[in-house]
């Protein structure tokens, strides 16, 4: 007997916390006490605390450098400091996810615009390394981008150096001609093509834009040689704001080459920014539960898992099972092996229309019904569902939510993703989803109604209705800066997204959006905060 009290003893607890743990599917236990740091590649909500957030749904304290040291849309962030605060933290952490573009040149805005020299980038770049080297047992997850390609001067926001910002189509037509001849693929016409736009380019001009992608070429690759040195647990570059022909694509395949020899579990380059932290606080967090989650994917009728989205260089299916490689997981070929199904939104065609466009309507089109039974028909079985809505670029697809509202299936799913490039999203809900079955329903259904109200409520209709009223609203401001309209601009705005969701949403017991308030915090409208 005293031998059995003693086993019960040693046990009991054990035993539990496992049933606690089963019954509540919350993460607070296992976790209890861990500590991750997390240094954002800007201030940006997406970014910042709606990435953290998550983790802490589960229960991880997540400790983030002050905001006086992050990159904002006025500043590029302080390097130095962000190195001093890693350093100071780093005692007793679980995990780091940090943004090598931070920690070099201080934010994404600054990777672009700095006047660092190679020198600076690179000593920098060194710092991993010696880092790692004083820490040898925290796990460094790091992320970083290679540079966008500029589609034309509207495309850079303002956040482009002034240099060459203006000349962005004719150079962005000399990258399209540059990789095709790289790939060996151009014709005769490309070519006299080439040497026209070349011709036509001003050579400071196309020397500046040289000079900024050699430089961020060759820190990449000098991380690339870090996770060689096991530096970094795992590297993650992201191709921002890419297409099939172009620089960042130029760039992406040779630096995809030049880290070959490290496969794809440790080192992968994909499309997409501001998704990549996600990913990587979603594989710290797997690695550090030492889980490896299934996924099953299904897209709608068409051309599905070949699309090709805006903004991206590569087919979406190949993208995707690479983003759940990085989270941590892997790929299987039936849902009833899953512990998360990933049910991806595109357009038959194969199309990618823009959240803005006329065409987005709650009006049902080819495809809309096909794709909602489809995920109706996995929920009623009991699998655990994110919808990864990229039929529209920057905002949901009005149609499938109007179709998800009627059948009442908003809040029966695991997660929901629709915002900006398409890759954003499936990158953010492969994150959130994969991590999802450690939560407390109330939990997950508190950030699907996060992403709710940014990307169905705000980014496909509130946004563009708050800009066509813009001019009603005293005060000196545009869209791009709104300065004197910012406040009430965020009035207008919170009473607007407050209507919707009456309008639009039942919420579950426990969720409540009185005391919601929405800002505008890049004083711009293209991405809003909410807090509710």
């Amino acid at each position: 007997m005293s031998r059995m009290i003693r086993f019960l003893a040693a046990f009991l607890p054990l035993m539990l916390l496992m049933v606690g743990f089963m019954a509540t599917g919350s993460a607070a236990s296992p976790v209890s006490g861990k500590k991750l740091l997390f240094v954002p590649i800007d201030n940006r909500p997406i970014t910042d605390k709606e990435t953290r957030e998550v983790a802490e749904k589960l229960g991880y304290e997540v400790l983030v450098p002050p905001e006086t040291l992050l990159g904002t849309r006025d500043q590029y962030g302080d390097p130095e400091g962000l190195w001093k605060w890693l350093r100071e933290n780093a005692r007793g952490a679980d995990a780091a996810i940090v943004s090598t573009d931070a920690m070099i040149y201080g934010s994404l805005v600054g990777s672009r615009n700095h006047e660092l020299s190679r020198e600076t980038i690179l000593e920098r770049v060194k710092r991993f390394e010696e880092f790692h080297g004083d820490f040898p047992r925290l796990p460094i997850y790091a992320f970083g981008t290679i540079m966008r390609t500029l589609i034309s001067p509207h495309h850079s926001g303002g956040m482009e150096p002034a240099e060459y910002e203006k000349y962005a189509m004719k150079i962005y037509d000399y990258s399209v001609l540059r990789d095709k001849m790289d790939m060996g693929i151009q014709t005769g016409r490309d070519e006299r093509e080439f040497a026209r736009v070349k011709k036509e380019l001003p050579p400071a001009a196309l020397r500046a834009w040289e000079v900024r992608h050699e430089l961020n070429y060759a820190a990449n690759e000098a991380l690339v040689d870090l996770a060689r040195k096991d530096v970094f647990v795992f590297f993650l570059l992201g191709g921002d704001d890419s297409a099939p022909l172009s620089q960042t694509h130029y760039e992406s395949r040779h630096l995809k080459a030049y880290g070959s020899s490290l496969g794809k579990t440790r080192f992968q380059v994909m499309s997409g920014a501001d998704e990549l932290a996600m990913v990587m606080l979603c594989r710290a967090v797997n690695d550090n539960l030492t889980d490896i989650p299934f996924v099953y994917t299904v897209y709608n009728e068409g051309v599905g898992r070949n699309v090709i989205p805006t903004y991206c260089s590569e087919k979406i299916g190949d993208d995707v099972e690479d983003a759940v490689i990085a989270a941590g997981g892997m790929m299987v070929s039936q849902p009833d092996k899953a512990e998360f199904v990933l049910a991806i939104n595109t357009n038959p065609d194969g199309k990618t229309l823009e959240a803005n466009s006329p065409a987005n309507t709650i009006r049902p089109r080819k495809g809309t019904k096909h794709f909602v039974s489809q995920v109706k028909e996995l929920v009623g079985k009991g699998y655990p569902v994110g919808v990864g809505d990229i039929a529209c670029s920057n905002g949901s697809d009005n149609a499938l939510m109007e179709q998800l509202r009627k059948e009442n299936m908003l809040f029966q799913l695991r997660a929901y993703g629709g915002w900006n490039t398409a890759t954003n999203t499936t990158g953010f809900l492969i994150g959130t989803g994969l991590l999802s079955k450690w939560m407390k329903e109330k939990d997950t259904q508190e950030l699907m109604l996060k992403r709710y109200l940014d990307e169905w409520a705000y980014q496909a209709n509130l946004r563009q209705r708050l800009g066509g009223e813009l001019g009603s609203i005293p005060g000196e401001g545009t869209g791009a800066k709104l300065d004197g309209k910012r406040k009430a601009a965020e009035e207008r705005l919170t009473l607007w997204m407050s209507e919707f969701a009456k309008k639009n949403m039942n919420l579950p017991t426990g969720l409540s959006l009185a005391k919601l308030r929405v800002t505008l915090p890049w004083n711009r409208l293209f991405e809003c905060d909410l807090d509710f």
